[in-house]
């Protein structure tokens, strides 16, 4: 009985640190301002639509090249 009270309270006491530790690094993170975090979004939005044209036109080339292929 007291090994399980000793396991939890380890458990307990490993939980506490990483929360604390988690803490501490988020402190340290350099956070992006309001401009920085729009321009930040910006560059992730079209980077995002810019690889879906690209893989949309690579599968409409295959599609086509398939349908050659099979007639």
């Amino acid at each position: 009985m007291a090994a399980q009270e000793t396991a939890v309270q380890g458990t307990t006491s490993r939980w506490k640190r990483f929360f604390r530790e988690v803490k501490a690094e988020l402190k340290k993170v350099s956070w992006p301002n309001k401009q920085e975090l729009i321009s930040f979004t910006g560059i992730v939005f079209v980077s995002v639509v810019a690889v879906s044209v690209l893989i949309w036109l690579v599968d409409m080339f295959f599609n086509e090249l398939l349908h050659l292929i099979i007639r």
